[in-house]
């Protein structure tokens, strides 16, 4: 073990209670180190340490461990078991990777429609969220159309306006959506207890399996997991959506809400990176307002 991960040794043994002599860097992201230790009984875990040993993770570790143990009360998608948490770092059970099969994708797409299927009380959370560094407001809310324009659309928007990544006509057009939100936001729908963030590269293959990772979780609309699927390009989507679909239908037009769906991350991707998200969020914005 280097010496550069003394600090990350000294933090994950007092979260778990036990000395970690076995610790490896793997990778980074969003301010947190990424590292792979062994467990007393010698198998693999997963570990986020806040960088530089500082307590910049609590809202953010805190947040994800509620997330995971939320998503896996519903006995659905499979998510790796939370074996420690504090301020500083999150353990996670180490989950071996596979390459994505197609048999693989449509128990995912069934299963993900049974994870919503759980339901949440209300939209929002009962804890303070956030996505990818970036607060993430978890007001809860009976209905959705406003509550989604408040807590994912135009927070962002003037996060990207603050950061000169968006132009005051840019969030205007934003504004425009969140005006016609109950307009543009389809057949109302109960909250689903849905992952928040679920991009392709947040769904980990194993096991003949899709394992959910990186949680935002949170009682929203199911067409927002849905969008995200597509947003990057997960693997063998028609089979997801497919399993998806006769699991438990979509409503009528959600193909024509997915940009509607899309527009919160990508303003999360403006406020992150730049203006080299900038259209795209835009463009998400005006297929919104003409769906």
């Amino acid at each position: 073990m280097s010496s550069s991960a003394e600090p990350a040794r000294v933090l994950l043994a007092r979260a778990l209670g036990r000395e970690v002599p076995d610790l490896r860097r793997i990778g980074s992201q969003h301010g947190v180190d990424h590292y792979r230790l062994a467990l007393a009984d010698g198998r693999p875990a997963f570990a986020k340490v806040a960088a530089g040993g500082e307590a910049s993770g609590v809202d953010g570790f805190a947040a994800e461990a509620k997330s995971l143990r939320w998503l896996s009360a519903a006995d659905a998608v499979p998510v790796p078991a939370v074996l420690g948490v504090s301020d500083e770092v999150l353990v996670l059970e180490w989950i071996p990777e596979d390459s994505a099969r197609t048999a693989a994708a449509a128990r995912f797409g069934a299963d993900l429609a049974r994870l919503h299927n759980a339901g949440a009380e209300r939209f929002g959370a009962p804890w303070p969220g956030v996505i990818a560094g970036l607060p993430l407001p978890n007001d809860e809310a009976p209905d959705w159309p406003p509550w989604y324009a408040a807590c994912r659309l135009l927070p962002y928007a003037r996060i990207a306006r603050d950061r000169g990544t968006l132009t005051a006509a840019d969030v205007g057009l934003v504004e425009a959506v969140a005006d016609r939100i109950t307009e543009l936001g389809g057949p109302a729908e109960a909250p689903s207890r849905i992952h928040g963030d679920c991009w392709s590269g947040n769904v980990l293959w194993s096991g003949g399996r899709g394992w959910l990772i990186d949680p935002a979780a949170h009682g929203g609309h199911r067409e927002t997991d849905v969008a995200m699927l597509s947003l990057f390009g997960a693997p063998h989507l028609d089979r997801i959506l497919t399993a998806y679909q006769d699991t438990r239908p979509l409503a009528d037009g959600w193909r024509s809400r997915v940009p509607l769906h899309q527009l919160h991350p990508l303003l999360v991707h403006v406020c992150l990176f730049g203006t080299a998200y900038r259209g795209s969020a835009l463009a998400a914005a005006r297929a919104a307002l003409r769906a």
